[in-house]
């Protein structure tokens, strides 16, 4: 009993059932159900936006976690470094770097304005 089983298993991972029968059958729905009803979390490889996204030539929308607790020149340091390495944009300078503010006051982002 333990063989037919065990044999069943093989069969099962080497995919060894001819097209169109029942065994085939069961494969195909198990590997449905699963593409299909396994929620998104399980695998936690969701896309993540990007943390910095030019909007205009010349203006770039930096994330707040990349530029949290930094003020005045530290600021715009360290904008011109996530820029340079992860907008590719090696040849801009920054001009000025002001909070965006949403409807409570909250920092949503920073506008970071540059020039060539």
């Amino acid at each position: 009993m333990a063989d037919g089983i065990g044999t069943t298993l093989k069969r099962f991972v080497l995919w060894d059932y001819p097209r169109s029968s029942w065994q085939y059958e069961v494969m195909v729905s198990l590997i449905l159900v699963f593409i299909f009803f396994t929620p998104k979390e399980i695998f936690r490889d969701q896309p993540r936006p990007k943390n910095v996204v030019m909007v205009s030539e010349g203006t770039f929308l930096i994330d707040t976690e990349l530029l949290a607790g930094k003020q005045g020149a530290a600021l715009e340091e360290a904008a011109a470094k996530i820029i340079h390495s992860q907008a590719g944009a090696k040849r801009r300078t920054i001009v000025r770097v002001e909070p965006v503010y949403d409807d409570e006051k909250d920092t949503r982002g920073f506008l970071a304005y540059t020039k060539p």
